[in-house]
């Protein structure tokens, strides 16, 4: 009796251990969301995890940003939806429409944030209020409302934080104080969602955003190397740092690792400079 040869896709799929191809199969139906994710550390990461085989959707209130790199894109695997996070009404919709097109969420950036670095006494209650209501509040809402998905899942928050969040420049109170409660939320969270759901949270430092923005704002920036030198590391930060980083943390194994913020900044932070 003649022995039937399996198509060269079957012998292959044969020899891998059946835990390790349950693995593949399972990893190629993970979904990130990430907030803020058509431009900069966001937009690097939601691209990261999608070179990775993940589907991958940023909640993003740019339109025309969110628009472009889903043209540039053009992938099934990608979904840009148009979102402010502080709107509660706009984040439910983001969730149900995530859970339409790929079904679950496994993980979620809360990276979206704005700046209004004014003088005290130019800072208005309504600039105050919209950099706490981003930058906060939207990790609140997007975490309140994505809960019951990651907790099914056994999934994992990522919050964007900051060096700010320990340090400050001038005229940066709103963006601090938002930075902080950030800090903050992110070991209260894991303590509430714990153990289904881990949260960490990172913190950037100087880091070159510069080519990560929509065409018109996009331009490289060039650094001295007085720059680059203020880092112990020897260089000025890129966004794939902070993306490798994210899905480091992402990673089901790294399962011990919750309520932690992680600093990258090149050690800048812990580099004494006299004046």
């Amino acid at each position: 009796m003649k022995t039937k040869v399996l198509p060269h896709k079957w012998n292959f799929v044969l020899h891998i251990p059946l835990k390790v191809f349950l693995n593949l199969q399972l990893m190629n139906n993970l979904v990130i969301v990430v907030t803020g994710g058509a431009q900069g550390i966001g937009r690097k990461i939601a691209t990261h995890f999608l070179t990775e085989k993940w589907k991958s959707v940023i909640w993003e209130i740019d339109r025309k940003a969110g628009d472009e790199l889903a043209n540039d894109l053009n992938h099934p695997d990608f979904l840009n939806l148009e979102c402010n996070v502080a709107i509660e009404d706009e984040v439910k919709t983001a969730v149900r429409l995530t859970l339409e097109r790929f079904g679950k969420i496994d993980v979620l950036v809360n990276n979206a944030a704005i700046m209004s670095n004014k003088p005290l006494s130019a800072l208005s209650l309504a600039d105050w209020q919209k950099v706490i209501d981003v930058n906060l509040t939207g990790p609140f809402l997007c975490t309140k409302y994505c809960e019951a998905e990651l907790r099914r899942n056994k999934g994992s928050i990522i919050n964007i934080c900051s060096t700010r969040a320990f340090q400050s420049e001038i005229n940066t109170e709103a963006y601090s104080a938002s930075k902080g409660g950030v800090f903050a939320l992110t070991h209260a969270l894991a303590v509430s969602m714990g153990p289904e759901v881990r949260v960490n949270s990172i913190s950037p430092g100087w880091i070159d955003q510069s080519e990560e923005q929509k065409s018109s704002s996009a331009k490289k920036e060039f650094f001295s190397e007085e720059d680059h030198k203020q880092h112990p590391a020897g260089r000025v930060g890129k966004t794939d740092d902070i993306a490798r980083l994210a899905w480091f943390l992402s990673q089901p194994e790294n399962s011990f690792i919750t309520a932690q913020n992680f600093v990258i900044d090149g050690g800048m932070t812990r580099k004494m400079i006299y004046l």
